[in-house]
């Protein structure tokens, strides 16, 4: 007569699913994916109240470089020199700053008023 088979029980360890480095890469991926939403709003302040609103005003995103924002917004009303380390370099617009690390725009803020 046959023997039935027996079945192995693997530890957590010996389990071919993910191991830890494959979930924290998988953590990470998905941290990263949720940084890259982008949310637009204002940030308005009178007194000392602070609150934030959307805003529709099209404006560079993260990530541009400063040819491609000069390319689709032209030049900027004033260029202020870089400082810092890393540098950071901000461009005046009449409805909003650009704020630059190295070459590309890590934020925009709308302006007071448009």
């Amino acid at each position: 007569m046959e023997q039935p088979k027996r079945l192995k029980i693997l530890t957590r360890s010996q389990s071919p699913g993910f191991t830890k480095a494959a979930w924290i890469a998988a953590l990470a991926a998905g941290v990263m994916m949720l940084m890259s939403l982008t949310v637009r709003a204002e940030t308005i302040a009178v007194d000392d109240q602070v609150s934030v609103r959307p805003s529709d005003i099209n404006r560079p995103t993260r990530g541009m470089s400063m040819k491609s924002v000069e390319a689709k917004f032209g030049a900027p009303q004033d260029r202020h020199d870089a400082v810092g380390q890393p540098p950071i370099t901000r461009w005046d617009y009449p409805l909003f700053t650009v704020f630059f690390e190295h070459e590309y725009v890590i934020h925009t803020v709308v302006n007071p008023g448009s």
